[in-house]
Parts: C-alpha cells; structure tokens; sequence
C-alpha cells in the first residue's frame, strides 16, 4: 500500500495531467457532434473487429464438435430413409419387387485416426470398434464415395482395407450401362484404381462414371467410386481401364461403416446351395 502511495505521489503532476486531459477530450467529444460521430463510428470499428475475432476464434473451436454432430445427423437420416424403405416393402410387399427390398442396410458413423495410402497394403484405423457394433468385412464410405473394408476388429477400434489396396477387390459397375467389373489398384497413383474384367461390349467413354455393383453383402449399390481417365484395348479386350476417384484418399476425415442386416441370412443360404 505504501507503495502504491509513494508511486502516485512521485507521478502526481502526470497523473493530473492525463485525468484533464481526458477531461478535455471528453467535453470536446460531447459538445462537438462531429467529433462524437467520428469516436462512435472508430469504437464502432474497434469493437466490430475484436467481436468478429472472436467469434471466428469460437467458431473454430467448435469446428470439430459440429463436424461430429454432422456426421452423426448423416448417420441417422440414413438409418431413417431405410427404416422407410422396410416399412413401405411391409406395406406394399405384393406390389413391389421384394428383391429390392430385402437390402436393407444400417449405417455407424466412425472417424479415420490413421490413414496409409503410400504402400503396397494400405491400411487406415478408425475410432469405432465391437462396442459400437463394428465387426469385420463391412463396407466404409464417406460422403464423395467409397473408402475400404474392415477388417481386425478391437473393442474401441478397426482397421480397415483401403481400396488403395493390393489385395482388394470390389465389385463395380458402370453407371450408364450396368456392365461389371472388379475394382483393383495396381500400387502407382493413390488418386487412379483400375478397372478389370469388364466385357469389350461395354462402349466405354472418357468421364464415364463407375460405382459399386451391389452384387456382393458390403456395399449398396450405387455408392460413387470415380470416373473413367484413359483406357487401352488389345485383341478385343480391355487391357488398362484407369479411374479417376471422387475421394482424395490422402485426406480422409469422418467415414460412415455399413451393415448389411440381411448378410448372415444371404451367407447362411449361398453356403447351403454350394453344399447341396
């Protein structure tokens, strides 16, 4: 305290004149509107910029909690539109092809904490494991197309087979024409998978767009894989048919894991008639 005392004794003439000063610029500002127009209008200036600071500084930290939010809405509206889809069949089962029906399919939202897309046998890590009801050989996708397959499974967490894969086959289509292929990756561009065993009947054009096929229990069909970059033939054949993906596989954030409701009874079946 004696401190404080000493300090404004010592400054007592500057101190006296900061407070008329202020006292000066005060009554200048009050009794003069333009200068009271300009003070306004630069506090104005002043407190606008720092409120859109801050504002931008919230609104980046909620970045990541509102990403989450999104992708859990995507989930449910999803998991809703099927829940439609089944009722509709139950409604109208004797009108509608139950074949198109029988598909149905839930989704878990899940996000990507490693990611390889630079070696032979790609892999990514997502944060969803058994406890969230992930097992192995589900289809993973996000919102621009598809993304891999899980495959170990731990009680938090899976890993899951990137289509930037070796050893990964997918079964695909061309959209305009619905002739079939498998999807592979032959370890160059992480942008460019092929295309293989797809007939030379397909009349294929450069920009031409290929999705899932839907003919295996992973994925529904008409999930977005790419579209067509270049193409060679050789003795009726297609020899090199390079795909062009919608999804930067070096950047992969939020991923949905799809579950195929009907797939123990579709196995359980297809094992019985190869035993038969």
């Amino acid at each position: 305290m004696q401190q404080i005392i000493s300090f404004l004794y010592k400054n007592k003439y500057f101190i006296l004149f900061l407070l008329l000063e202020s006292l000066a610029v005060f009554f200048t500002i009050q009794s003069h509107s333009y200068h009271k127009s300009k003070f306004i209008n630069s506090a104005n200036f002043v407190s606008g910029g720092l409120y859109n600071k801050i504002n931008n500084f919230k609104e980046f930290l909620l970045l990541k909690e509102e990403n989450i939010r999104l992708a859990e809405e995507n989930v449910q509206l999803k998991n809703t539109l099927n829940q439609e889809d089944k009722l509709v069949s139950q409604i109208s089962s004797k009108k509608i092809d139950t074949i198109n029906f029988n598909q149905k399919y839930s989704y878990i939202s899940a996000k990507v904490i490693n990611n390889n897309y630079r070696k032979n046998n790609n892999y990514l890590t997502i944060n969803k494991g058994k406890s969230s009801r992930i097992k192995g050989d589900l289809g993973v996708i996000n919102s621009k197309g598809i993304i891999g397959i899980t495959k170990s499974v731990s009680n938090k967490y899976a890993t899951v087979l990137s289509i930037l894969n070796v050893n990964s086959r997918i079964n695909v289509k061309l959209l305009k024409s619905n002739h079939f292929g498998s999807l592979s990756w032959n370890n160059q561009d992480y942008n460019t998978v092929q295309l293989l065993d797809l007939p030379i009947q397909a009349n294929l054009k450069i920009g031409d767009t290929i999705v899932t096929g839907g003919k295996s229990t992973i994925f529904p069909e008409g999930i977005p894989v790419g579209t067509i970059k270049d193409f060679k033939t050789s003795n009726n054949n297609y020899k090199i048919i390079n795909i062009t993906l919608f999804n930067d596989m070096s950047s992969i954030g939020f991923v949905e894991v799809i579950t195929n409701l009907d797939k123990e009874e579709i196995k359980n079946l297809e094992e019985k008639t190869s035993n038969e």
